[in-house]
């Protein structure tokens, strides 16, 4: 057993003696999942954001990611798993009915690439905020390339309800209720990167990729056919070297600190305030055009991938981190999940039941805080496990000594059966249970996961990654043809794309200042960085 189980245990024990553990299955949950537009000729869709779906900067469930193309679906918070796909669904409908000739394409590595210029990046309109956010894009094009900006993924939001908190905090003892629920949900985050390698194994779904997605040099993959990349024990190569994360530190000193919520805040805002020999010789502003936002080490928080992040909700033109150091953490966001190629909503329940499961697991247990060789540790165990996770004798990292992965995964699951247990009998659902064997399955046998499935099925069809994924793309707009949509939510849809395209156009008939003084007052209001005193930096006027 793992040496924190029995930790786990005892405090479980204790929560159902003394606490409420009902609690634990009262947490709210969101979904965020990413699509690209295909055209039916395979490539990426060349055409503007459909009108008919609203305005891709103010609708608040129907937007744009890095690209035109790229469709991000945005569930609110749910307080069950159903209602939340059951949204995520509907949305899915909804937009199949206003894509014409265009598809859902099923996977997380994208469809035919023809180049850079191929792919569109995201236009939010003539407002201010709009054009921010549309040069924000730019940038990252310049930075990262656009190639790397069109790889899908799936968010899980997830935050314990609000009654949790005073009775965990009474059960535990402790500080101010603000500051016990932001060092836990810290802790909880620390966990999420220690462990997170379990994720891409379970459900990673990129082990190869169309050899289109690499524009200027031959990857250091193997060839699967004429058409496609892979590797043999790869689970999410979403997840590893090609995947847009682990460029962002190369050279550029940028690691977020995860030991509080002040330090994570003003370790990031550090580097928004940082230059970057690197990006100031891609310059700013250009011949009168706007190449990126700024040439510091991140342009805005955001640009810093993480696998998970804290999140409180901005006001207004608030800054991501300025919201966090206001009114502390109000969920977190698992970024981590590959899209789910044989479900037509790129995840399903099993996995939602598991990730919560995870997650809580991830707050229960002991958290120390992560010095610079278990920070990487992390980073070399989230890589091998995404390059090479279904090896059998594949070995990671941990405490400074070598383990086989799957002793760690055989460890780490069976010290989540208390909870299950528990989660179970307090939910009334079995299911936390039966998910739990078939994850411990999946370890047993890597045949059994997504990759190893999606390698085995494209050896057994003779298809490569883009024939695999069309086929899938094709089945899953089929399966969206024959369902319906509760007229209710279509009529919901209907008004939330009227309001949001009404508020883009206020925003942009409004006399707005100029740009660049747009810019700097959004800039003023960010947290001071690269501080050495332990107070939050005021707001600036």
């Amino acid at each position: 057993m793992p040496d924190a189980a029995p930790r786990v245990d005892r405090l479980l024990d204790r929560l159902s003696r003394e606490g409420d553990p009902g609690l634990l299955v009262k947490g709210r949950v969101g979904l965020e999942k990413e699509s690209l537009r295909v055209a039916r000729s395979g490539g990426i869709a060349t055409t503007p954001h459909p009108p008919a779906l609203g305005s891709a900067l103010t609708h608040p469930w129907i937007t744009t990611d890095y690209s035109e193309a790229l469709l991000e679906f945005v569930t609110p918070p749910f307080e069950s798993f159903p209602e939340a796909l059951r949204c995520l669904r509907g949305l899915h409908r909804y937009v199949h009915e206003r894509l014409g000739e265009e598809i859902l394409w099923a996977t997380s590595m994208p469809c035919i690439l023809a180049g850079e210029k191929s792919i569109p990046i995201a236009r939010y309109g003539s407002s201010n905020l709009g054009r921010m956010k549309h040069v924000y894009r730019v940038g990252l094009g310049y930075r990262y390339g656009r190639v790397m900006q069109v790889i899908a993924g799936v968010h899980f939001n997830f935050s314990l309800h609000e009654s949790f908190w005073p009775m965990y905090r009474d059960l535990l003892g402790g500080e101010e209720l603000r500051a016990f629920r932001d060092a836990h949900y810290m802790g909880m985050v620390r966990n999420l990167q220690r462990y997170g390698w379990l994720i891409p194994y379970l459900f990673g779904a990129s082990p190869a990729v169309c050899k289109s997605f690499f524009t200027d040099k031959e990857p250091d993959l193997l060839v699967f056919d004429d058409t496609t990349y892979y590797e043999p024990f790869a689970t999410s190569l979403r997840m590893g070297d090609i995947g847009y994360q682990n460029r962002k530190e190369e050279g550029m000193g940028v690691k977020a600190c995860y030991d509080s919520l002040h330090d994570y805040v003003h370790s990031l805002a550090c580097a928004t305030m940082t230059p970057c020999p690197v990006w100031e010789r891609i310059g700013v502003k250009v011949e009168g055009e706007y190449r990126q936002l700024n040439a510091n080490q991140l342009q805005v928080e955001n640009e810093y991938y993480s696998s998970v992040r804290p999140k409180e909700i901005p006001r207004g033109l608030e800054t991501p981190s300025r919201a966090l150091l206001e009114r502390g953490i109000r969920y977190v966001e698992l970024r981590s999940l590959d899209v789910n190629a044989y479900h037509p909503l790129g995840i399903d329940e099993d996995q939602v039941r598991f990730l919560h499961l995870f997650m809580l697991y991830c707050l229960l247990r002991n958290s120390s805080l992560i010095d610079a060789e278990e920070r990487r540790e992390i980073d070399r165990n989230l890589l091998w496990v995404a390059h090479q996770g279904r090896d059998p004798q594949l070995k990671l990292q941990r405490g400074g000594r070598a383990v086989l992965f799957r002793e760690w995964a055989r460890e780490l699951l069976e010290a989540m059966e208390p909870l299950a247990e528990l989660v179970a009998a307090q939910s009334g659902n079995p299911g936390y249970l039966e998910t739990l064997r078939e994850q411990r399955a999946k370890v047993d046998d890597a045949e059994l996961t997504p990759s190893g499935r999606m390698l085995r099925e494209m050896r057994e069809r003779g298809e490569g990654f883009y024939e695999f994924a069309h086929r899938l793309s094709r089945e899953q707009w089929r399966f969206f043809e024959r369902e319906e949509l509760d007229e209710g939510f279509r009529r919901e849809l209907d008004r939330l794309a009227g309001e949001s395209l009404e508020r883009q156009q206020r925003l942009e008939a409004e006399n707005e200042e100029p740009f660049d003084r747009f810019l700097e007052r959004y800039f003023a209001g960010q947290v001071e960085g690269c501080r050495n005193d332990d107070s939050p930096a005021p707001a600036s006027s």
